[in-house]
């Protein structure tokens, strides 16, 4: 999954084009995500995530079958291209959602080679790349290295979950459980604040469902999901407080 803040020059991975790029890892400057505001979430990593950053919902366009898909979101900033997580070089959370902990590597749809047809992708920008440093990614022979299976390895299991999640969303989706939602806040500098265009679990609408559709959510890990997601909104006040360290002057005492 590409994403145009993090992977700012992505390219599709070749064994002839990049037999003899190197790469320096692990990574340790993140402040090439400092303009990412919020991310995808896979759902498995929800639990986790959910201790850290709110998890919210939000539209994500049209599927193939017309309706609106919905994708689940760590929330890393209070405002377009701000991320609070980030704190020079440092990425400031103990969990890292998987789409950030796999870069400068992702899965990108091949659009022009038809509907279905990905490739291994990396950011040409990463400035852990290096000429003769770090792990290679091919063998002189144009070999995938022992680095790039298990990075191919992780991605392809990352993929299974966005689809999955996916799947999961539609169903949220189909129940009808999402509901459009709107934060407000007073900044110390008496300022408004406010974040709208996502969606939430409407919980007066999931106590309303027959037996059998919680069955179904609670055999299909889904409760799980949507009682990580309504533990993690406590973590709003968290970055809202970090918004204003970062953001606003407080008024000095008269």
């Amino acid at each position: 999954m590409i994403n145009a803040l993090l992977h700012k020059q992505p390219v599709a991975l070749d064994r002839n084009d990049h037999r003899f790029v190197r790469l320096r890892l692990p990574i340790t400057d993140w402040s090439v995500a400092a303009r990412l505001n919020a991310v995808f979430l896979t759902a498995v990593e929800c639990g986790d995530a959910a201790r850290e950053y709110p998890i919210v919902f939000v539209k994500a366009g049209a599927g193939e079958d017309g309706k609106t898909e919905i994708a689940p979101l760590a929330v890393l900033g209070m405002q377009a291209e701000s991320n609070l997580f980030v704190e020079g070089t440092t990425w400031r959370a103990r969990y890292m959602p998987a789409v950030v902990r796999m870069y400068p590597f992702a899965i990108g749809r091949m659009e022009r080679l038809g509907p279905d047809r990905f490739a291994i992708c990396f950011d040409a920008a990463c400035a852990a790349l290096a000429g003769s440093e770090g792990e290679p990614m091919f063998t002189p022979e144009g070999e995938q290295s022992k680095l790039m299976t298990e990075i191919v390895g992780q991605l392809e299991k990352l993929e299974v979950e966005i689809q999955r999640t996916q799947n999961i969303c539609r169903l949220l989706r189909d129940l009808d459980l999402l509901q459009e939602m709107r934060y407000d806040a007073t900044l110390p500098d008496g300022s408004q604040l406010s974040l709208d265009g996502f969606l939430v679990i409407d919980e007066a609408k999931l106590n309303a469902l027959a037996d059998d559709k919680v069955l179904e959510l609670h055999k299909n890990g889904i409760l799980g999901l949507i009682h990580a997601h309504y533990i993690s909104m406590g973590n709003i006040r968290k970055v809202l407080e970090w918004h204003a360290e970062r953001h606003v002057t407080a008024p000095a005492n008269a």
